[in-house]
């Protein structure tokens, strides 16, 4: 399958509700994890304000429709991966990792020092996935307070703690 990986423009937000709606499905295969398939996903008007003011790509089919995005924002000369969603009928074909790719090209582009991200630790789709893109698992002090404080909302929303990491890969 072709995938073509672009900036997300404002038409876009249409669709990107149900794809984060549809990637979260995945969370199904865990019992403990599997109400966020039917959690609420950010609606229309937060991804257009995303698009128009973070960093947001689309991964589209060649055939047209969009099968995924990635949303990141940058604080502090890093790059944060605020969401990585793929629809559930294109995961493992490439497409999130391609995502990931266009934002880390940005971030070395833009000079910024670091990519960072929170996920799920023992999920295989998530840390797994970003070390063998190089992100390395943060502990204890190498935790900075936005990281802190993003697992910890993350803890408020109802993540288990003690499955939830943050991740850092230091740019060149």
């Amino acid at each position: 399958m072709t995938i073509i990986i672009r900036p997300a423009r404002l038409v876009d937000a249409d669709a990107l509700p149900a794809i984060e709606q549809s990637a979260a499905a995945l969370f199904r295969k865990d019992p403990s994890l599997a109400w966020l398939a039917d959690a609420d996903v950010p609606d229309v008007l937060h991804h257009r304000h995303a698009i128009g003011t973070a960093h947001v790509w689309v991964a589209q089919s060649a055939d047209g429709p969009l099968i995924g995005f990635v949303s990141a924002i940058e604080i502090d000369n890093e790059l944060h991966i605020q969401e990585l969603s793929v629809a559930e009928g294109f995961q493992g074909q490439g497409a999130g990792r391609k995502l990931l790719l266009a934002a880390l090209e940005h971030a070395g582009q833009r000079q910024l020092t670091a990519v960072t991200l929170t996920t799920f630790r023992d999920v295989s789709w998530n840390e797994p996935f970003y070390q063998r893109l190089g992100f390395q698992t943060l502990t204890g002090k190498q935790i900075n307070p936005r990281l802190a404080a993003a697992l910890s909302n993350e803890i408020a929303y109802g993540l288990p703690a003690e499955r939830r990491c943050a991740m850092r890969l230091q740019l060149p």
